[in-house]
């Protein structure tokens, strides 16, 4: 059984390698708002290559809101270094060896290889996680299938307003 997250309680903490730069520690981020963890399915991905581009194009305006960012993966370094390179997002801090257990302590879907396809063995589903600087999961969006993801536009609006209206986080009651 999946875990579930409760927003308002602590984020699993998240230790992972990230391409060109030191391990990434979520308990050791200081944002000064909030850690946007995105989870993308991987290299063999053509929508998390769109999905990641657009992050990149808007990562000055989480930046500006005092929003850390890192998209990560199940992909080994290889993979990750790849798809750094040859998708246009260099600006993106790239984790990647994430492990199935910490995937699964995030509550992301995995999933198997397609006979023929490029896919890895086994990997996760797509999924965003926006954690306040003390720890807290504010919000969480998980996708089981690689479609409908959230789009960083809209979400830039919506945390403009929950910032300017102090809105609560929801769903705390699961």
């Amino acid at each position: 059984m999946m875990p579930t997250l409760i927003p308002t309680q602590p984020a699993p903490d998240l230790t992972m390698p990230q391409i060109g730069a030191d391990p990434f520690s979520l308990s050791a981020e200081k944002p000064d708002w909030m850690t946007m963890l995105v989870f993308y399915r991987g290299l063999h991905c053509p929508i998390c290559k769109g999905w990641l581009q657009s992050l990149e194009a808007k990562l000055p305006d989480f930046a500006e809101r005092g929003i850390g960012v890192l998209a990560a993966s199940m992909d080994h370094v290889e993979r990750a270094e790849k798809t750094h390179a040859e998708w246009g997002i260099a600006d993106i801090r790239l984790g990647y060896d994430m492990s199935e257990d910490q995937a699964r302590s995030f509550g992301l879907y995995i999933s198997s290889k397609r006979e023929g396809s490029e896919e890895p063995d086994r990997f996760s589903e797509p999924g965003l996680f926006l954690v306040r600087a003390d720890g807290m999961l504010y919000a969480a969006a998980v996708q089981s299938m690689p479609f409908t993801r959230p789009d960083f536009g809209e979400l830039l609006g919506a945390l403009d307003f929950v910032k300017d209206k102090g809105y609560p986080a929801r769903g705390a009651l699961t």
